[in-house]
């Protein structure tokens, strides 16, 4: 983050208070000062300084595939805030900031406001889910993301009967991203979820990715994972959560909305319009393997398909 012109360094936080502030959190909510339900608890979860998580339980219903190598999840990436080649965000992401973070929750909820990444870990319990990723240019992945279920956040910011969709939004900062520099997207990017897709169970809110903090070029610090959906789908550090009424805007539906729909499951039956959908390559098997069928949702049909019922899934793309 930029440094903000007029502060004096009489009012700048001394470092070992801002590392304090757990502790002194705990103790206001102790004395009644701060509402529990967003209090860091003693056990709550955090970023680890080390860069590595400790022990974490493995989600039960992980795929038993072989994960991506590390080297494979955080050197091909789509950001493109970093530039639109799928190895700028590696070379470019060193200029994001991601200590101090605060997310904007706004909207048809009763609590909104803003709030720091301690705030919103608190007082999740993180773990590690294998989940398959695709992307829409028809490669893909088995990660093993480090989160907790978006749903247990957002019940906390308790939504209101209005509240139909779920808008996030990616920082924006051309100072830190080269790429929002130019006009490739209409900046910020933004994505969106009806509440039900967002309060189920696989939707991710994740941290860390292979046991370790994310990398800023996989979205550190916070981002989603939407495992039933193209890639695109799952927004990288995220700044604003709003929950609105009517279907949001999302950027690659406003940048061509004739071939990126609003849901944009994983699709084999509905092609891109400049390619076909109904295969696959795993990320790192080489350009002469074999590809696979794409699965229908990714995989996921069994646990998400009754969100779809009624739909016409070739006109809801």
């Amino acid at each position: 983050m930029s440094k903000q012109p007029g502060i004096k360094p009489s009012e700048i936080t001394p470092e070992h208070v801002f590392h304090g502030r757990r502790e002194l959190l705990k103790a206001a909510v102790a004395a009644g000062l701060i509402p529990t339900a967003f209090a860091p608890l003693a056990n709550a979860a955090n970023l680890p300084a080390s860069g590595e998580f400790g022990q974490l339980a493995r989600w039960p219903g992980s795929l038993d595939e072989t994960p991506n190598s590390f080297e494979d999840i955080s050197t091909y990436n789509n950001y493109y805030e970093f530039g639109t080649g799928k190895g700028d965000p590696a070379r470019n992401a060193h200029m994001l900031v991601t200590d101090p973070w605060s997310v904007e929750v706004a909207g048809e909820a009763e609590r909104t406001g803003t709030y720091t990444l301690e705030d919103i870990l608190a007082p999740h319990a993180l773990e590690e889910r294998i989940y398959r990723f695709r992307c829409v240019e028809a490669w893909s992945m088995v990660v093993p993301w480090v989160g907790f279920p978006l749903g247990d956040l957002l019940k906390r910011f308790e939504p209101t009967s209005r509240a139909k969709y779920v808008q996030f939004f990616t920082l924006h900062d051309p100072r830190q991203m080269p790429g929002a520099r130019s006009r490739v997207l209409d900046w910020p990017y933004r994505e969106g979820l009806t509440i039900e897709e967002a309060m189920h169970p696989l939707t991710l809110l994740t941290v860390g990715v292979y046991g370790k903090v994310l990398p800023n070029q996989n979205g550190a610090p916070l981002r989603l994972i939407v495992p039933w959906k193209y890639g695109f789908k799952s927004i990288k550090s995220i700044v604003r959560i709003e929950f609105t009424e009517r279907q949001p805007q999302t950027s690659w539906n406003m940048a061509a909305p004739h071939e990126y729909g609003f849901y944009s499951n994983v699709n084999p039956n509905v092609d891109h319009p400049r390619w076909s959908q109904a295969t696959e390559r795993r990320l790192g098997a080489g350009l002469f393997a074999p590809r696979v069928p794409t699965l229908m949702f990714n995989g996921y049909a069994e646990q998400v398909a009754h969100l779809y019922a009624g739909l016409d899934l070739a006109k809801h793309y």
